[in-house]
């Protein structure tokens, strides 16, 4: 039988250790656990595990010391860090630290076990590949502009650090106002081409040969007007990065010419017969969802799946409502640099944006409290001060988050001792169809204990079909 995979789950909250503990047992784990990364250091360095999941933050330092004290002396155990203060900053210094992975708290154990699981499997392909250790990440990042720690966007913050490591194009979607171009430009300031120009074109609105001209230049006399041989943007943005958004928008001529360019790495300028070798990433963008169009003929199959080696998908603000409150106290922040310091919102301000479903996502939300700013006549920002779409939303958007709720949401569900029991018991009995002989088996207990237990907490089981023969009488509960 095949050893069960050995987990060290390191956390000073003992709640969060035994959700852990009970929830990755019953998915085929063993487990052991440290309250601090001194003893998870301890530990670590006199016995083996198979991958460690840790706290980013606990009062005797930060999982990022966990993991470079582990990579000075194992460089392959898989190392999962927790955090519910997630950015892409956050991802990217994780993985350049050495860690294998983040996960935003609160999360489900069923997705932690997944996440160790695919971890676990890699290594045993690396294993068996006998492939090379990864290269390191830089140690140079950037503010990225990207606010938000909800689950979707921790995720998106780990796409983006694992497409800063390579040189694959990138395909971003979603829908107006998510900030796309904020994703392709933390793409290249995390990546090698940093230093070199990062370059955003929109392609709307724009005719195929103005297009061409624009991406790829053009020479003297080659269209009306062309006075001049003239480098396009594709030239200058050699070494670094070309933002291609609204791609939808762009014709079938255009996307042949774009195909080219990306499978050959040279441009030829409008007018020109030689072509020129280019050093570009290349990110596309756009609000449409391209594969509809593939489907439809309207966009080209073989430049889509060129593009989209990795996808990055932005959620629309209404599914990440819980980001509201950072994303508002970061514009007024913003705007208070310059136009209007100290400046707060009135609960009902608060209120009215958490009932909204923002259309215009994060773009809209922004140029409300612009406005709201510009609008004020104090230190206060008060109902008037906002849109009247958003005043005079019905509130069908969801929950309302003050402050304190905000901090609770982030926290997720933490249960105190009594209820985690409670949990666990109420798990095996519905594991074993309500057998109390099943459950004292699964949990080391005598039937006695286990009768006591589920009165205690009002649960309920099977009747025990031997009760009479062992002389075990039937609980309150039955």
């Amino acid at each position: 039988m095949t050893e069960k995979p050995h987990i060290l789950i390191v956390d000073d909250e003992p709640a969060i250790r035994l959700t852990l503990e009970t929830g990755l047992s019953l998915k085929g784990f063993r487990t052991s656990s440290a309250s601090s990364g001194r003893e998870a250091v301890a530990l670590l360095k006199r016995e083996q595990f198979d991958a460690v999941i840790c706290d980013l933050v606990m009062p005797d330092g930060d999982g990022l010391s966990v993991v470079r004290n582990l990579r000075e002396f194992d460089k392959n155990t898989p190392i999962i860090l927790m955090t519910a203060q997630g950015s892409v900053e956050t991802a990217f210094e994780s993985l350049g630290e050495g860690a294998s992975d983040f996960i935003a708290k609160p999360f489900a154990v069923a997705e932690v076990a997944a996440i160790a699981r695919r971890h676990l499997d890699a290594r045993r392909e690396k294993e068996n590949r006998n492939s090379d250790d990864e290269q390191n990440l830089p140690d140079e990042f950037s503010k990225s502009g990207l606010i938000g720690r909800s689950p979707k966007m921790v995720a998106v913050y780990k796409l983006i650090a694992f497409a800063a490591r390579t040189s694959a194009t990138v395909l971003v979607t979603g829908e107006s106002g998510t900030g796309k171009e904020l994703v392709a430009r933390a793409v290249h300031d995390l990546s090698n081409r940093a230093r070199q120009k990062f370059v955003s074109v929109n392609c709307s609105g724009l005719t195929d040969t103005l297009l061409e001209a624009e991406l790829f230049g053009y020479e003297k006399g080659a269209f009306t007007g062309a006075e001049k041989t003239r480098a396009g943007l594709f030239e200058a943005a050699s070494g670094g990065t070309i933002f291609l958004d609204e791609l939808a928008s762009t014709s079938a001529n255009f996307q042949a010419s774009l195909l080219r360019v990306l499978q050959s790495g040279e441009i030829r300028r409008v007018g020109a017969t030689e072509t020129r070798e280019v050093d570009v990433r290349v990110i596309g963008a756009s609000n449409e969802n391209l594969l509809e169009f593939v489907e439809a003929g309207k966009f080209r199959a073989d430049l889509y799946y060129r593009l989209s080696v990795l996808t990055v998908e932005l959620p629309p603000l209404r599914e990440r409502m819980p980001d509201v409150p950072l994303l508002a106290q970061h514009f007024l922040k913003k705007t208070a640099q310059t136009d209007a310091p100290n400046l707060h919102l009135t609960q009902e301000v608060w209120d009215a944006l958490a009932r909204y479903n923002f259309p215009g996502n994060v773009r809209e939300l922004e140029n409300a409290l612009i406005r709201a700013v510009a609008l004020s006549t104090g230190s206060i920002i008060t109902l008037d001060c906002l849109p009247s779409a958003i005043v005079e939303a019905n509130g069908n958007s969801g929950e309302i988050f003050t402050d304190a709720e905000i901090l609770r949401e982030l926290a997720g569900d933490r249960p105190n001792m009594e209820e985690l029991q409670r949990r666990y018991l109420s798990l095996i009995l519905s594991e074993v169809g309500g057998n109390r002989r099943r459950a004292a088996e699964k949990l080391g207990l005598d039937r006695r204990t286990i009768q006591r237990l589920i009165a205690r907490y009002d649960l309920l089981a099977a009747p025990d079909e031997d009760a009479e023969e062992t002389g075990v009488e039937s609980s309150a509960a039955e």
